[in-house]
Formats: C-alpha cells, structure tokens, sequence
C-alpha cells in the first residue's frame, strides 16, 4: 500500500512539475508575443499619435474579443452592479493603455518596460486602503525597494524628467488601479461587464479626440494594426492557458522576460543602448517584484493580490484576470 501511495505521489509530482514546465514555456512565448505587439507600437509611434494608434488596434481588436463574448450563456444585462468602481476602473484602463503605447513610443523599450515593472508593487500598496490588505515588514521593504529602483531607471535631478517617463509611471500607477479593483468587485460583477466596458471607453474616447490628431495611414501601416490586433488576441490566449496549466507563481515572473526583448529589439531595430542605470533599476524593480511574488505564495498574505492579479496595460485587449473569470463562468452554463 505503501508503495503503491510513494508511486502515486511522484507521478503527481512529475505531473506537476510538467504542468509547470509547460505553464512557463506558454507564458515566456507570450510575453515574447507581447514583446512584439509592443515593438510595433513603438515603430508606429514615431509617425502617428497614440490615439489612433490606440483606436484603430479597439478597432481592430473588438470584433475577436466580441465573438468569444457571443458564446456568453449566462443570464443578465451589462449594468453594472459597482457602476462607480466599473467607471473608476474604465477610466484607469483608458489611461494606462494610453499612457503605456505614448511611453513605448518616445522612451527606449527597456527604460518603459523597466518602469512599468513597478505594476505589481503598486498593486502589493493599493491592496492596503482598497482589499484592506495588511503589508509586512518584508512586502514593504520589497516595495520600498522596488520604488527606489524606478528612480534609478528615471535619475530625477540629473536628467530631465520627459513625458515618456510620466506616461510609464501613470501607465504602471493606472494599471494597478484596473488590476485591484477587479480583485475587489470581480466577485459580484458579470466579467462581460469589467471586460467590455473598458474597450468601448477607449473606443469612444479615442473616436472623440481622433479628428484633432488624425493622420493618414499608407496601407501597410494598416496592416501593422491589425497584426497588434492578432498579436495581442494570441498572448492573451497564451497567459490564459499557461495561468490554467501552471502554478501562478511560476507564471507570474515570467513577465520579466520581456525586459531581455525589449533590449534585443531596441538595439537591433531603433538602434537603442542600454544605460547602466537602466539595468541596475529594473534589477531591482524585477527582484522587488519575485520576493513578492515568493511570500505571497508562502502564504504570507491572505488576499494575494499580485498573484490573483493579471496586469497588462489595456491597450487592445482586456485584462487576462476577467476573462479567466468569464471563462469559467460561461462554462458552468
């Protein structure tokens, strides 16, 4: 009996360790993927402003996400049943989807990419007043450490602060925003509600400032955002099915991979450098955002908000978290 119990286990653990593997390898080609999508933004960047680059990807990206929608079966309508945090957290999408394609466009990727690895410390700090989460000693000393690591990437005093590092900064602050308030409400709330109203407020904001800024596209350039379109359908997907394989805290720091394609990217297609200082900040910003990752997986919080959380500017498609829920919740119909 024994025996028969040992054998069990280490095949339930060679299971595991498999689901994992193959959790890791979905989620490094994803971010791969998004990688890319990113790189085409910053090309299409430097012709066009970030709000039609903005609407025309909604325009692009909202018919995919509406066809997964159709299959929705479950009974209700699309009031929400938190309309000030669905607002709250439309408005945070907006502007950090917004915000991320304007910080791709005028910084270096590796210098946006490293400041918008702030994302889940900012989350660990908004789950204090918003989930009423408790903070260690340890989580804030990683957030302190995080933080300090996002002003080594942007030198304030000895460099100038631009735009491009506003942008990151709102885009990593609004982003963890959107992030939390679905760990708050995405319980009670229909996921159709967090999923298609942030896509139809880019859709409508963006309609409305677009005659100020609108610029003609040649046809490949089109082309270019439809594929940002398809691109981020894709890596979605792939977060998706590596969340569901794996665990998620074998999941979650494979994000950072994108740093490593962002410096490959930007030094073999814009030309892009490296700094120091770049490198030391996102070290930092990157371990700070593992050891909070590791202690809430040791149990060490209750609501594992970053864990639960899956941040990714909301540019094209939803958030990866809400459509997990939807997901699941189209299926017990």
């Amino acid at each position: 009996m024994r025996q028969v119990l040992r054998v069990s286990n280490e095949t339930d653990g060679f299971m595991d360790d498999k689901s994992n593997l193959r959790a890791a390898l979905s989620a490094l080609t994803a971010f791969f993927v998004y990688s890319t999508h990113d790189t085409v933004v910053k090309f299409l960047g430097g012709s066009y402003s970030p709000v039609q680059i903005v609407f025309f990807s909604v325009c692009f990206g909202m018919p995919l996400v509406t066809f997964m929608l159709m299959r929705d079966r479950s009974d209700g309508n699309l009031r929400p049943k938190h309309p000030w945090w669905t607002l709250i957290r439309t408005v945070a999408a907006i502007i950090s989807g917004l915000s991320a394609f304007f910080a791709f466009s005028v910084l270096p990727m590796a210098q946006a990419y490293a400041i918008l690895f702030a994302t889940p410390l900012l989350i660990t700090l908004l789950a204090i007043p918003i989930l009423g989460e408790k903070v260690g000693l340890h989580r804030g000393g990683a957030i302190i450490a995080g933080l300090i690591g996002v002003m080594i990437v942007i030198q304030p005093g000895s460099e100038p602060l631009t735009l491009g590092h506003l942008a990151a900064l709102a885009a990593a602050v609004c982003g963890a925003l959107a992030a939390i308030i679905v760990r708050k409400i995405g319980r009670v709330e229909r996921s159709v509600v967090l999923l298609l109203y942030p896509m139809m407020g880019n859709f409508v904001i963006m309609a409305c400032i677009l005659p100020f800024v609108y610029e003609p596209m040649p046809i490949q350039h089109v082309g270019l955002l439809g594929v940002m379109a398809v691109f981020s359908f894709i890596a979605m997907l792939l977060t998706i099915s590596a969340y569901r394989a794996g665990q998620a805290v074998i999941v979650a720091p494979m994000q950072y991979s994108q740093i490593i394609w962002a410096a490959l990217f930007g030094f073999i297609i814009f030309g892009e450098a490296v700094d120091r200082n770049t490198i030391l900040g996102a070290a930092v910003i990157v371990a700070s955002g593992i050891y909070i990752v590791l202690r809430e997986d040791g149990g060490a919080s209750e609501a594992k908000p970053v864990l639960q959380s899956r941040w990714r500017p909301e540019g094209i498609m939803p958030r990866v978290g809400p459509m997990m829920r939807w997901q699941k919740q189209s299926r017990r119909h």
